[in-house]
């Protein structure tokens, strides 16, 4: 099993950055992918952007790409979000996933994964 931690979170102005934080730990060997999710208040979760740990491979949603920037660190079994020129519509509650599964590719799937963080707040005020 993994254990993750997002921090990172909080307040920011329209067009600010933050950069999301999420440490992994328990058997991390066997991970597959890791992504970032986000749910907002009255909606479903939704993928933000995913990364293929055995080939660095990275994938974003339309809305957030060009602006969002997804990596990770090996030695520290860290997953990161650059979050750039950040909108009002991006204000959720950001969650960290990791899955073992390589059948789902690393896909932008809520269902591809099964292991969550407990989240951290971005709010973006306009």
């Amino acid at each position: 099993q993994v254990q993750l931690v997002e921090s990172g979170g909080g307040p920011v102005q329209s067009g600010g950055s933050l950069r999301l934080s999420c440490a992994a730990s328990g058997d991390t060997r066997k991970t597959a992918c890791m992504g970032w999710f986000r749910q907002a208040p009255g909606k479903e979760r939704e993928g933000v952007a995913t990364f293929n740990v055995a080939y660095g491979g990275t994938d974003y949603v339309d809305s957030v790409m060009g602006r969002f920037t997804i990596s990770r660190d090996n030695t520290e079994n860290a997953l990161y979000l650059q979050m750039n020129n950040l909108k009002p519509e991006d204000s959720a509650i950001y969650y960290c996933a990791a899955s073992y599964d390589r059948r789902w590719n690393c896909a932008i799937v809520r269902g591809a994964y099964n292991y969550w963080g407990q989240g951290t707040q971005v709010t973006v005020s306009s």
